[in-house]
């Protein structure tokens, strides 16, 4: 009965206004973890954070990217991930890599969601995170900031990472005003390895069997970097022509690494002069 497809699945329930989501990423997950040699606590935070992300992916209703940042206090600095509206996803982590791995620890800081629409205005939202807790983070947000009533699940075994989440929409009049506690009550009872391992119809209905659950048809989910050349040109233009020049003139070429998937790009002589057609022009 186990669920090794990477992906994204909405249900809801009739006669209420409460809609779930449910993700499995299992190759997606290992893709990054295939890239970095994450010691286990930190990989498992980015597994939780990539299915997080997941799950807010749903409502991407538009070309563009979602970001969801954590910037934390202590030796664990930054935990990212990013998802587009077609569900391919990548995630990186920042830690002290001198610290004794039993000292690693996800702290208390700063989380932060941010949506950059391919057309339209730029979105950023902040939440305190305590402990780590990317799930209570989150619940507070849509709190805080949406007043819609949210409840996350989140779990990472180093291998795999999964999400459940339950969210209260606006009302209609004759819904069930009992549901939002039951069904919350219900979710409440999953055992992690149920929700890492279970296909999502067998997780539903030993949940809900006593409920009306109508599940969506499933959308995949894939690992993917969104980096390349000219991206990497851009961000080495913001350094300054005689900045890369030193490095030219010691090393003959100018190196740098993607941070999210390691992909290394160079840049010779040549090219570098061609990030800075401006000064051609003078």
């Amino acid at each position: 009965m186990s669920n090794s497809a990477d992906s994204l699945q909405r249900f809801s329930f009739d006669h209420t206004a409460i809609r779930g989501e449910l993700t499995h990423l299992n190759t997606s997950y290992r893709d990054v973890l295939k890239r970095h040699n994450y010691p286990p606590v930190v990989a498992r935070a980015v597994g939780e954070l990539m299915a997080a992300t997941a799950l807010l992916s749903g409502s991407l209703k538009f070309a563009g990217r979602l970001t969801l940042q954590i910037r934390l206090t202590g030796n664990i600095t930054l935990l990212q991930a990013e998802t587009n509206e077609k569900g391919q996803l990548r995630a990186i982590a920042r830690y002290d890599d001198l610290a004794e791995q039993s000292e690693l620890k996800v702290t208390d800081g700063q989380m932060i969601i941010t949506i950059e629409p391919e057309v339209g205005q730029r979105y950023q939202g902040i939440t305190l995170i305590s402990g780590g807790n990317v799930a209570g983070a989150l619940e507070d947000y849509f709190q805080q900031s949406e007043q819609l009533g949210s409840r996350f699940w989140l779990t990472c075994d180093g291998e795999n990472a999964a999400g459940f989440m339950l969210q209260q929409m606006p009302s209609a009049e004759g819904d069930d005003p009992d549901a939002w506690d039951r069904l919350g009550h219900l979710a409440s009872t999953m055992k992690d390895e149920e929700l890492l391992h279970l296909n999502n119809d067998v997780l539903l209905h030993r949940l809900y069997h006593e409920e009306q659950v109508r599940i969506y048809p499933a959308s995949a989910l894939s690992f993917f970097c969104t980096c390349s050349k000219d991206r990497i040109g851009n961000a080495l233009h913001q350094l300054g022509k005689a900045e890369l020049q030193s490095i030219l003139d010691e090393q003959s070429k100018v190196t740098i690494s993607c941070e999210f998937c390691q992909q290394a790009y160079s840049f010779d002589q040549a090219q570098v002069d061609e990030l800075f057609p401006e000064e051609k022009l003078q």
